[in-house]
């Protein structure tokens, strides 16, 4: 029997209710939530405000501000959370002083922490942005290095997996989730920023956390997962982890920190990127992901884009032209309108304010782990005056989509068929 997906996420939310062990109070607030947010209920209210800010004199880099801002209690004890802030140069201008900057938060991914590079990256295109780190640490020495410090919350990642008999506010995910509303919070405070031109991405763990942030704080005008997505318990890298934790403790996992029980509430645009082979987060599960939000989705999926911090997963010029169409009255991406399959033919018609000048048809022939699948790309027509672009399927495709490209080079994907 075929359930809609509404159904099944209201019968989740009814088994959750029965069988759940939170407090009284939370289980209210779930009963009262939207039946498309399945997951854990964050007390909205208290990370609405601004929380309490450190110096981090000691951390200091040139062209940031360091700091350390108040996080959530971490088994009974208050943490504090690292983090650069920074703003455009012209912030400094006695001329500019009255102006007001678009922002963005920025989610690091696992193996990873707050990076001072990210931030002056999007400082140089005209924003403030912050940077936390997520994993109760400090940047040290080389760059990328971290180590904890004594008033961090839970250890990161994969740790999670191992945290399931805490209580959920001593669980990573809730600590990072909490810690990126916190530095939201944190970042609208600040006189120089325009609080209603806020955006976030993540990159990895952070493009998950991403997709977790979007269906609980709707304060963000848009967010842009790479990589990350949910249905980790259906296709991922962390397959072999369930299967050592187990089909009950997996289960609890997934309701309560797969980004599927939370993609369902998200009302804001969202842009995906993502790459044909990602190690971690494949085809299959990053598709039911995106399909979960009823706002505007727009996807970008590149043939093996290479995953990681740094240019692979910072430097998109899809990201930064998103922001800008949403913060800064830029020219949007374009927009799929519609498409399907004819003839052995598929097609796509767009709308964009910027010419369309290439179309690739993306297809491979492969089937087994699509990590492993040999993609090609095969020129596609463009017809400007229909706004529509073709490409022949070759016959032995087993999964294909389309890539528009304007003259910017950001690219703009279709959804991807698979062939039975």
């Amino acid at each position: 029997m075929f359930l809609p997906a509404r159904s099944v996420r209201s019968l989740l939310l009814l088994i959750a209710l029965l069988f759940s062990c939170q407090p009284a109070e939370l289980l209210a607030q779930e009963a009262t939530a939207t039946s498309e947010n399945t997951g854990v209920q964050f007390d909205l209210e208290a990370l609405s405000k601004t929380p309490e800010v450190f110096p981090a004199d000691d951390k200091q880099i040139e062209g940031v501000k360091t700091l350390y801002y108040a996080g959530p209690l971490y088994k009974g004890k208050q943490t504090r959370i690292f983090a650069y802030y920074g703003v455009p140069a012209q912030a400094g201008d006695a001329n500019n002083s009255q102006q007001k900057f678009p922002a963005m938060v920025l989610i690091h991914g696992g193996g990873g922490t707050a990076f001072d590079r990210w931030v002056k990256l999007w400082n140089s295109r005209g924003y403030a942005a912050i940077a936390m780190d997520l994993c109760g640490c400090v940047p040290v020495g080389t760059y990328g290095n971290w180590q904890r410090h004594e008033l961090g919350g839970p250890p990161g990642w994969d740790a999670s997996f191992s945290q399931l008999d805490d209580p959920i506010e001593d669980q990573w995910t809730f600590h990072a989730v909490s810690a990126v509303a916190l530095g939201h919070s944190l970042i609208r405070s600040y006189p120089e920023v325009d609080s209603d031109r806020i955006g976030v991405t993540g990159i990895s763990w952070g493009g998950y956390l991403t997709s977790i942030v979007a269906g609980v704080d709707h304060r963000f005008r848009f967010a842009v997962p790479v990589y990350g997505c949910g249905y980790l318990g259906d296709n991922s890298a962390w397959l072999p982890s369930f299967e050592k934790l187990g089909a009950e403790k997996s289960a609890l996992w997934l309701k309560q920190w797969d980004p599927a029980q939370y993609l369902g509430a998200v009302r804001m645009p969202m842009l995906w990127v993502n790459g044909t082979n990602d190690f971690a987060y494949p085809m299959d599960s990053w598709k039911k992901s995106w399909m979960l939000p009823k706002s505007p989705q727009t996807l970008c999926l590149r043939i093996r884009m290479p995953h990681g911090h740094g240019p692979a997963g910072e430097n998109p010029e899809e990201i930064s032209v998103y922001a800008n169409s949403f913060l800064k009255h830029g020219k949007p991406l374009a927009t799929i309108t519609e498409h399907g399959i004819r003839n052995n033919q598929v097609w796509a018609t767009f709308k964009s304010e910027i010419p369309i000048v290439k179309a690739e048809l993306c297809f491979t022939r492969s089937t087994g782990k699509w990590q492993d699948r040999e993609w090609e790309t095969l020129p596609a027509q463009i017809d400007e005056a229909a706004s529509q672009a073709a490409g022949d399927v070759p016959a032995d495709a087993t999964v294909f989509y389309l890539n528009l490209f304007d003259d910017r080079q950001c690219a703009v994907s279709t959804e991807h068929t698979e062939r039975p």
